[in-house]
């Protein structure tokens, strides 16, 4: 095998790894920032909201991402030469530079794959509450959807199962990370039921021994 060719082509490869390094961290930082009210807007949005919401992760997710990459670079690319004195504008050098494409193509790809894994965790974190007040007898249950197995959870009380058990009262916080390394964060809040009480009628007895006692029960669960 030879290796005349590294101490030449070397620094190429450095810029490109470079290169990769920045899209992998633009991507996935502002990727997650986007995917967070993408998520959101699928699960409590108006009916507008959610469906431009829900196209937007269906497109990203069923298209393939060259096309997504071509669509832009190409399409959104030759527009800019139509506009009058683009090519005196310094805006002409994004224009040509293939670099700003492919941040915005990875970074909206990763977008749309994050917020339909985070919707699945906003959807899926039930709570149920203490049986009794000052208990800690409440619990959650996470059913996850989306994503690659097995999945990680890590949540604010320490616990690192699906179900969290033995929860007081309070707002708990757990975060879901699958194989592939993205994860979700959602919160649910076990409430504290009513203290339970008890309102007692009596009726007097008479001479037949025929008195009454009524127990009405209120609070609890």
């Amino acid at each position: 095998m030879r290796w005349d060719w590294l101490p030449t082509h070397l620094p190429y490869l450095i810029h490109g790894l470079g290169v990769t390094l920045l899209i992998l961290i633009v991507s996935v930082v502002v990727g997650y920032a986007l995917s967070i009210p993408i998520a959101l807007a699928q699960v409590t949005g108006s009916w507008p909201t959610r469906m431009l919401a829900k196209a937007y992760c269906s497109y990203i997710r069923g298209t393939p991402l060259l096309m997504q990459i071509w669509l832009l670079y190409y399409g959104l690319g030759s527009l800019f030469p139509l506009i009058p004195g683009m090519r005196e504008h310094a805006m002409w050098l994004i224009r040509m530079d293939a670099i700003y494409y492919g941040l915005i193509s990875f970074t909206l790809s990763f977008a749309g794959y994050e917020a339909e894994i985070m919707r699945g965790a906003f959807l899926s974190v039930p709570d149920i509450n203490p049986g009794c007040p000052d208990l800690n007898n409440g619990s959650i249950v996470i059913t996850n959807s989306g994503g690659v197995n097995p999945y990680s959870y890590t949540w604010s009380n320490g616990a690192t199962t699906a179900t969290a058990n033995n929860l007081s009262a309070q707002t708990y916080t757990v975060t879901v990370r699958d194989a592939s390394g993205c994860s979700a964060t959602q919160s649910a809040t076990v409430a504290q039921p009513s203290a339970m009480s008890l309102t007692v009628t009596g009726t007097n007895a008479s001479c037949s021994l025929t008195g009454t006692a009524t127990v009405v029960a209120s609070g609890g669960t």
